[in-house]
């Protein structure tokens, strides 16, 4: 059994949001990811997605979006919402649209094998150009709701793996609250998405403060899963 991760997968199919308009590469995307998945993952693997999953709107259009892209891929995968999924409803209304073998973190843990998986959305981080007293109280609210995760997971034993949309850091790499949670709490690996492009570039990958961080946004690991653990 193995846990991969990938995230930005940007479904859809529902709207008319083409992402080619950000290069070439983006042409026919969920199908570029849907090949490579089933060239990959084995059917009892975990995916981990953390955030930007469908354009939609709405629920209705998020579960065409989810169907349609998730048909006859194997494994299972753990969703984490990203600043784009707007389509998110209440827990119970979202849990209901998901397919079978697709599940949802949020406020509490996910158990795989000898791995515990916890995470929330994030936000940008003290220290970003753009933060301002409104990014503060974000922060700090997404900061609780990590901690919910974690805390959840901290009842379990196994390999401590967190997922965040954002990165959990600034441009200048510092230590954010986030990080500062992760360590409390003896998280070892860490995947995050949202950056794109020319952004890739700077992001940081390896190991700080006793984590390893990985950027798993689609476009930075060329649409292919990316393996984490095994």
């Amino acid at each position: 059994m193995s846990i991969y991760a990938i995230a930005d997968l940007h479904i859809s199919y529902s709207q008319n949001k083409p992402m080619d308009i950000f290069g070439v590469q983006w042409q026919e995307h969920e199908e570029q990811i849907r090949h490579k998945w089933r060239e990959m993952v084995q059917c009892d693997d975990l995916v981990l997605c953390p955030g930007d999953i469908s354009w939609a709107m709405h629920l209705e259009d998020a579960q065409y979006d989810l169907e349609r892209f998730f048909d006859g891929l194997p494994g299972r995968v753990l969703l984490l919402k990203g600043n784009h999924d707007y389509w998110m409803d209440s827990l119970k209304k979202t849990l209901a649209i998901l397919p079978e073998n697709v599940h949802l973190l949020r406020n509490n843990s996910f158990s795989y094998d000898d791995c515990i998986v916890m995470g929330t959305r994030g936000w940008i981080c003290p220290g970003t150009e753009k933060f301002n007293d409104e990014s503060e109280k974000i922060y700090q609210r997404e900061l609780e709701r990590f901690e919910l995760s974690l805390k959840d997971g901290a009842k379990k034993q196994g390999t401590k793996i967190a997922m965040l949309h954002y990165p959990p850091f600034n441009e200048q790499v510092e230590r954010s609250g986030f990080v500062e949670l992760m360590q409390s709490y003896g998280v070892e690996y860490c995947v995050y998405g949202h950056l794109h492009g020319r952004h890739t570039k700077e992001a940081f990958e390896g190991e700080k403060w006793g984590i390893k961080f990985k950027l798993v946004s689609s476009d930075h690991l060329n649409f292919q899963p990316l393996l984490i653990a095994e």
